[in-house]
């Protein structure tokens, strides 16, 4: 009776990331892919460019709720809306409002995988289980690197950081902080992209990954591993003097 109790919590507290995956599978059924594209950014130009201009800060609201969206929900669309943040918004306050709407939207994925997948973490595969570790270590500075340098899928993180038990503020930190380089980056370029539509020209994403991009990302990320790679020297140490 116990354990048929104990299951049917479990099985309660995946409500919150079934509901996610299952709006996910919605979106992407009812077409709405095709609207997380360079192509429909471009072809959109006029129309965004109206709204934002007559909506005010409803406008901001609207795409900060937007791009949480995307974000909780797994969509493959979160570079493409921080560069339409820099299109509609200008870099800085784009930069901003891509921030805090992919903040919130990770923030959800989190909660909802702490949740439900707490109990899991430990029976996962090797790739998980190293991330998990990883986490329980130096949260912060693990989390900051993965932030900067996305080796890993941007949803992996999400639900691994939650099923690790990381603390809510911590991962809110992290996450908003490490992705404060990529965001300028992307939002500054979007804040271009409307000159090269007017002259006839179309966004090309792999533009985005040129080494001087890149190279400023990665030495972000050395520097946040440090705190990660002193702790364990000192330890080796302590451990050579006893």
């Amino acid at each position: 009776m116990a354990h048929s109790s104990t299951h049917r919590r479990a099985l309660l507290r995946l409500i919150p990331l079934v509901l996610l995956f299952g709006a996910s599978v919605a979106f992407l059924l009812c077409g709405g892919r095709q609207y997380l594209t360079f192509a429909s950014l471009a072809q959109h130009r006029e129309f965004l460019s109206d709204l934002v201009a007559r909506g005010g800060a409803l406008s901001a609201l609207a795409y900060v709720a937007f791009y949480a969206g995307v974000t909780a929900l797994s969509l493959p669309g979160a570079m493409l809306m921080t560069i339409a943040g820099g299109f509609l918004f200008g870099p800085w306050l784009g930069a901003l409002y891509a921030l805090i709407g992919a903040t919130a939207g990770a923030s959800a994925e989190f909660l909802a995988a702490r949740a439900g997948l707490s109990e899991f973490a430990d029976k996962a595969g090797p790739r998980v289980q190293g991330l998990t570790a990883g986490f329980r270590d130096d949260a912060l500075s693990y989390l900051l690197v993965l932030r900067l340098v996305p080796v890993f899928p941007f949803w992996l993180v999400n639900l691994v950081a939650g099923a690790s038990g990381m603390r809510l503020p911590v991962y809110v930190a992290a996450t908003f902080l490490g992705m404060i380089p990529g965001a300028l980056v992307y939002a500054g370029i979007g804040s271009g992209v409307s000159d090269m539509i007017a002259a006839g020209g179309h966004p090309d994403p792999y533009k985005l990954f040129r080494p001087n991009i890149l190279l400023p990302l990665l030495g972000l990320a050395a520097l946040s591993l440090l705190p990660v790679l002193y702790k364990r020297w000192n330890g080796r140490r302590r451990e050579a003097v006893r």
